[in-house]
C-alpha cells in the first residue's frame, strides 16, 4: 500500500490494464488499511460493501473490453458537506443527524461518470468552519504524521485520508483555506479552484460567494486529472462558469520563465514561523536561478484581510444556516413542544460553539445600524482587493507565499484564542476574497519533518498555467 499511495492516477489504472491488479484488490487493500487506522477519525462513513461492488462491475467492464473513464479504478473520498445520493450528509454538525441526500452534487455525478470509486465521506469542521478540524461533532480528526497535532481545516478529514493511504485523492471545500492549509499540515498537493470553475451545486453552504470544491492527491498530476472531470458549465449552479474547461492533464508542461510577485508583508508578519519564512525565501531563489523573475510588489492590504474575510462569510453564514431549524429536517429538540421553543432548542442544541458563534457575528453585521459599518464596507475593501490583484497578475504570472503562517500545530493550542486561530488564515483568505485559484505544494519540512506548504496564486481561471507552473516547481525542489 505504500507504494500505491506513491502512484499516479494514470500508474495505477496501467497496472489496471496490464492485469497487475484489479479493483477490486484496490478497494480491499484500501478497506483493510481503513480499518487499521479508524484512530484517525478521518472518515465518518465508508461506503465499503458499495465499493466492493462497484470495483466487482468496473473489473467486468474491463474484462468486456468496454471504453472504460478517465478516473477508472481511483478510489476516492469525498469531504460530509457534498452531498451523495441516498446517502448520509452532516457537514460534521449535529443539526444534520441521520439525514439522507435526495440528489447527488454535480461534481459526485461527475466522478462517477468517469469510473472513479467513491469510498467514504470524511470528518471536518462543522459547516466548514475551522482551520484545525476541532470543531467537528464527531470528534477530533487526528494528523496521520503525529496524532498530537491538528490535521488544518475544516478539510482536515479529506487531507488525512489521503495522507495515510485510505484513498487516492479526496475531495474538500475551500472558503478560506480549507484545502490548502490541511493540504500544507499534511504534506499534499491541495488545489482551490477559481470561483465558479466547480459547480457549487449539491455542496452544502458556508459562504455562497466564498466556497469551491478542489481536490487534494499526493501530486500535481492527478490534482490536474481531478479538476478536468470536476470543472466546467452546470445548469444547476448559476454561478458557474461557461469557461472553456482545458485539458489540465495534457498541459503540464512550463516552459517559459515566469514572473511572479512577492509581497513583502508576507514575509515580515509577527506570526510567521521561522521555518516557514526561510523555505519561501530559499525557493524564492532557486526559481531566481532557474532563471524566472521574483520581483517584490507593494501590497499594503495584508492586514484587513481577516477582518474582511470574516465580517462577509459569517453574514452568509448566518443566511444560509436559517434553514437548519428543526422543523424541515435534521435535529429536533426533545425538549421543546412549541414552535418557538422548537426553533431555539433545536438550533442552541444542534449548532456547536465556533458555528453559533459565527452565525451570532454574521446577524450582528447585517443588523440594523451596524450594515453599513461592517458588511457595507468589507465589501468595498473586497473590491479594492480584487482591483489590486487584477492590476498585479497584468504584470505577473504568479504570487508567492506561505499556506500556512506554521506548521501543524498541537491539538488545545489556539482554542482559547480565537483571534489566533483566524490568524491562521491570513495567507489563504485572499485567493476567497477575490475569486482566483490558488495550489499548496508539499515543497519542504522543518527539522521535526512535519510538512510545510507554500502556496501560489494566479489570475482567474489561470488553472492550466497555475498546475503547469506547479509540476515544475515539485521537480526543481525534488531535484535538489
Amino acid at each position: 500500500m505504500a507504494e500505491l499511495s506513491k502512484k499516479t492516477i494514470q500508474q495505477i489504472q496501467v497496472d489496471l490494464k496490464s492485469g497487475n491488479t484489479s479493483c477490486e484488490t484496490l478497494v480491499s487493500d484500501y478497506l483493510q488499511k481503513i480499518e487499521a487506522n479508524k484512530h484517525l477519525n478521518a472518515y465518518l462513513e465508508v461506503f465499503g460493501e458499495e465499493a466492493k461492488e462497484r470495483a466487482k462491475e468496473l473489473d467486468k467492464k474491463l474484462a468486456e473490453g468496454k471504453p472504460t473513464g478517465k478516473l477508472f479504478g481511483c478510489v476516492i473520498a469525498i469531504k460530509d458537506n457534498i452531498c451523495y445520493k441516498q446517502h448520509k450528509v452532516s457537514a460534521g454538525s449535529k443539526i444534520l443527524e441521520g439525514f439522507t441526500s435526495l440528489y447527488s452534487s454535480t461534481v459526485v455525478e461527475r466522478l462517477l461518470a468517469e469510473d472513479a470509486i467513491i469510498i467514504g465521506r470524511t470528518n471536518c469542521d462543522e459547516f466548514a468552519m475551522g482551520s484545525s478540524n476541532e470543531n467537528s461533532a464527531y470528534g477530533n480528526v487526528l494528523n496521520a504524521q503525529d496524532n498530537s497535532r491538528v490535521p488544518g481545516g475544516s478539510s482536515g478529514g479529506s487531507a488525512v485520508v489521503v495522507q495515510a493511504g485510505l484513498c487516492q485523492a479526496s475531495l474538500g471545500s475551500d472558503t478560506g483555506g480549507s484545502i490548502r492549509q490541511p493540504a500544507a499540515f499534511c504534506g499534499l498537493v491541495g488545489l482551490k479552484p477559481t470561483y465558479g470553475r466547480v459547480s457549487r451545486y449539491g455542496l452544502i453552504a458556508y459562504a455562497s460567494s466564498f466556497d469551491q470544491i478542489g481536490p487534494f492527491t499526493h501530486n500535481v498530476e492527478d490534482a490536474a486529472l481531478l479538476m478536468e472531470i470536476i470543472s466546467g458549465k452546470d445548469n444547476y449552479d448559476s454561478t458557474s462558469s461557461s469557461e472553456k474547461v482545458p485539458a489540465y492533464s495534457a498541459e503540464l508542461s512550463f516552459e517559459k520563465k515566469a514572473r511572479i510577485a512577492v509581497f513583502p508583508t508576507t514575509l515580515q508578519s509577527d506570526g510567521l514561523n521561522a521555518e516557514v519564512k526561510a523555505t519561501v525565501e530559499n525557493i524564492l531563489s532557486d526559481l531566481k536561478n532557474e532563471g524566472h523573475t521574483v520581483e517584490e510588489v507593494g501590497f499594503d492590504l495584508l492586514e484587513y484581510l481577516i477582518s474582511t474575510y470574516y465580517v462577509l462569510t459569517t453574514a452568509e453564514a448566518s443566511s444560509n444556516l436559517a434553514r437548519f431549524d428543526g422543523v424541515h429536517y435534521g435535529y429536533r429538540s426533545k425538549n421543546a413542544n412549541e414552535m418557538d421553543p422548537v426553533y431555539k432548542r433545536s438550533r442552541t442544541e444542534g449548532f456547536g460553539k465556533e458555528v453559533k458563534n459565527r452565525i451570532m457575528l454574521g446577524t450582528f453585521v447585517l443588523s440594523s445600524g451596524y450594515y453599513d459599518a461592517y458588511y457595507s464596507r468589507a465589501q468595498k475593501v473586497r473590491r479594492i482587493l480584487t482591483d489590486k490583484i487584477r492590476g498585479i497578475f497584468k504584470e505577473y504570472d504568479f504570487i508567492l507565499m506561505p499556506t500556512s503562517p506554521t506548521v501543524a500545530f498541537k491539538f488545545g493550542e489556539k482554542t482559547d484564542n480565537p483571534v489566533e486561530m483566524y490568524l491562521a488564515d491570513i495567507y489563504t483568505v485572499l485567493a476567497n476574497l477575490t475569486g482566483i485559484p490558488a495550489i499548496s505544494l508539499p515543497l519542504a519540512e522543518d527539522k521535526n519533518g512535519l510538512p510545510i506548504g507554500v502556496q501560489i496564486l494566479a489570475d482567474k481561471f489561470q488553472e492550466s498555467q497555475l498546475l503547469a507552473f506547479s509540476e515544475k516547481m515539485m521537480h526543481i525542489e525534488s531535484s535538489k
